[in-house]
């Protein structure tokens, strides 16, 4: 298992670089000069020029590139904000907070209802449950996150004034976010574990559980439902990894001071530095969310521990470590 991480891990690297050099290309590239947008029009071509040097402008784009990496891996700075020049990294961890705990209550929230729903549809599965449940699905996938947060703004803030149209202080405030995306992943979560489920649940192991006499509840929850688990992670946590980058749109509709809210921010006023250090940070967070799902899949599914172990004693008995037995 030490091994598979250390892989894994070392699988990060080029996909890290990868994308930190297509951001910076692309900013880099991107018309438009950064010294004017931090000067204002009415700045001087002397000004421009100072401004150029004093942010190392006027170098060639691979040494710009590699000095943006260098610092990155040997002093952790993601460079410097144009518009409050304070450091980009404490920029992004300072509403790192708000889109986590946004993305957490949301991936509990589409958790519960969605492996429990797929759960239900799949068990009674072409009854009107199981139909209304699939068209609920249908629908929860197709609408859009802006149109369904400005919907419960307006019925739950303006109409009926039980909750905050805005912010993201207490407990009241996080209901209609959290809803809003949670959601919309609930719906795909709950299609996941429906096939997943129906997939399982013929087996010949399920009816073996069945003819020894064991309960449907124990059937479902402790044989069916674990060995349905793999795919359904995987959609949890692309989901969580994806709300971790950043619920643009939704934090931008309830003014929440997140990450994608900073980052539709940044792009707007041209922040280079802002927009390829949040880039890369998202990069990074998806990366460790996959690493987590990857180290999920061998506590949840023994048969992928006993892959492992089992390669790692071919590999001895190769090298003459063990004894073939």
């Amino acid at each position: 298992m030490l091994r598979f991480l250390f892989r894994r891990i070392l699988m990060m690297i080029p996909v890290l670089l990868g994308v930190s050099f297509v951001v910076f290309f692309m900013s880099y590239f991107t018309p438009g000069d950064p010294a004017v947008m931090i000067l204002g029009d009415m700045a001087t071509q002397e000004d421009i020029q100072m401004m150029h040097e004093q942010l190392k402008l006027d170098e060639p784009f691979l040494v710009q590139y590699v000095n943006y990496v260098k610092n990155i891996v040997t002093k952790g700075d993601f460079g410097t904000s144009y518009t409050t020049k304070q450091p980009v990294l404490d920029e992004l961890l300072v509403r790192f907070p708000n889109t986590f705990k946004l993305a957490g209550l949301s991936v509990i929230l589409s958790v519960i209802i969605g492996i429990t729903v797929g759960i239900v549809s799949a068990t009674r599965q072409y009854s009107i449950l199981d139909n209304v449940a699939t068209a609920i699905s249908f629908i929860g996938v197709s609408m859009p996150n802006f149109w369904q947060g400005m919907m419960l703004i307006i019925v739950f803030s303006v109409w009926l004034g039980w909750l905050p149209p805005s912010g993201f202080s207490t407990p009241m405030h996080w209901i209609l976010p959290a809803v809003t995306i949670g959601t919309s992943s609930a719906a795909q979560i709950m299609r996941m574990t429906r096939s997943s489920m129906l997939e399982v649940i013929r087996q010949d192991y399920i009816r073996t559980a069945r003819a020894k006499g064991q309960s449907e509840r124990i059937v479902i929850w402790r044989h069916a439902l674990k060995n349905a688990l793999i795919p359904i992670i995987t959609v949890v946590g692309l989901s969580f990894g994806r709300l971790l980058g950043g619920a643009v749109l939704t934090e931008s509709i309830f003014s929440i001071a997140g990450i994608g809210k900073l980052m539709v921010d940044a792009i707007n006023m041209r922040n280079y530095p802002l927009v390829q250090g949040g880039v890369l940070f998202i990069a990074i967070v998806m990366s460790v969310v996959n690493l987590i799902v990857d180290v999920l899949y061998a506590y949840v599914d023994p048969r992928i521990r006993t892959q492992f172990t089992t390669n790692s004693i071919r590999k001895k008995i190769r090298l003459g470590e063990v004894g073939d037995e």
